[in-house]
């Protein structure tokens, strides 16, 4: 039986490298398209040839100033988003968490619109700071509120702060916009999120928090597998559960302020790609976080294409394609039950 169990164990190791690695190559075919699609069409041996020795042509400065940029923007928020929320449902053990629930989002809008209307911020690069410092101070206050009293920062207690948190901040933002309509038409541009319209100097302002709360991310799997145990069992087998909240809300937060920051809200990839992940690995966290942070960027590069060929010569924005085409995916998901257990 021992030896039995150990080559099941090795061939589900090899089963989810190699899965993994056909994910990758997914990831890198598609990002030929997206660097090849949009008004111009380039071909594919055209990118592969410019992208390599920039000759000044036209399609050289389109793929290097452009669409080079838009793709490493798509890879960089969408494994963002997917780790993020791998952490945010593993941290609360509720399969329909998403950074939104930790207050990450509203407190990223309600920032913008004051940037916006108190100090006349226009450009995207503007809106950085201010949609990262309110998604970080949101996440602070939601921590704060659900950690009060004897039995501390129970998942529940978190999940219910984040919800209050998120409402008062949306009626703040609906008053703010609603009072000021020159505000409302900058803001109603950041917030349908898009990959487009972000200049390069976007993607490096964001970069470090991004890989920081990656690798912290990643670093963290093995600690989160012991928590879903629960908290009594999670302590005998070494984890520091506080530690591990308190890390995985610092995760969260650099994760999903980076992403929304820098192209606004995007819902749904948060919530559905760990269920994706965790369907195709179990419930081995280090793997869903591995794949959620392959498979995310996979659907949001997707989605951006799909978005610049529907509407030529007009474009839709990611955030609106990944909720239409991805939503009835999920749903069939969960109706044939392939979504595994948290």
């Amino acid at each position: 039986m021992p030896g039995k169990a150990s080559r099941y164990l090795a061939a589900t190791g090899r089963a989810r490298v190699v899965g993994l690695a056909l994910a990758l190559i997914a990831v890198l075919v598609v990002v030929v398209v997206s660097i090849a699609v949009g008004s111009r069409t380039i071909g594919p041996g055209e990118v592969l040839r410019v992208l390599f020795a920039d000759d000044g042509s036209t399609d050289a400065t389109i793929v290097h100033t452009l669409r080079v940029p838009r793709t490493a923007m798509g890879i960089l928020v969408g494994a963002a988003l997917g780790v993020a929320g791998a952490v945010m449902q593993a941290l609360t053990r509720n399969p329909l968490a998403d950074p939104g629930l930790l207050g990450v989002n509203a407190g990223a809008a309600a920032a913008v619109v004051v940037g916006i209307g108190a100090f006349g911020i226009s450009s995207a690069l503007g809106y950085l700071p201010f949609a990262f410092v309110g998604a970080a101070l949101a996440s602070v206050v939601v921590y704060v509120l659900g950690s009060a009293g004897r039995s501390g920062a129970t998942p529940v207690r978190l999940a219910l702060a984040g919800t209050a948190v998120t409402a008062a901040l949306g009626a703040v933002v609906d008053a703010l916009t609603v009072l000021d309509p020159a505000t409302f038409d900058r803001y109603r541009f950041w917030a349908v999120g898009s990959l487009g319209g972000r200049g390069v100097e976007v993607f490096w302002a964001v970069l470090p928090t991004a890989v920081l709360g990656l690798v912290i991310a990643l670093c963290l799997g093995r600690s989160l597998n012991a928590l879903a145990l629960g908290e009594d069992v999670g302590r005998a087998l070494g984890a520091g559960v506080t530690r591990t909240r308190l890390l995985s809300g610092l995760v969260v937060t650099l994760l999903a302020g980076s992403a929304t920051a820098a192209v606004g809200p995007i819902l749904f990839v948060g919530l559905a790609v760990p269920h994706i992940a965790r369907a195709i690995t179990g419930p081995d966290n280090r793997w869903v976080l591995a794949y959620s942070a392959v498979l995310a960027p996979l659907l949001l590069l997707v989605a951006d294409v799909i978005g610049r060929v529907v509407v030529r010569p007009g474009e839709l924005s990611v955030g609106i394609v990944v909720a239409i085409a991805g939503a009835p995916v999920f749903i069939a998901l969960v109706r044939r039950r392939r979504v595994a257990h948290l």
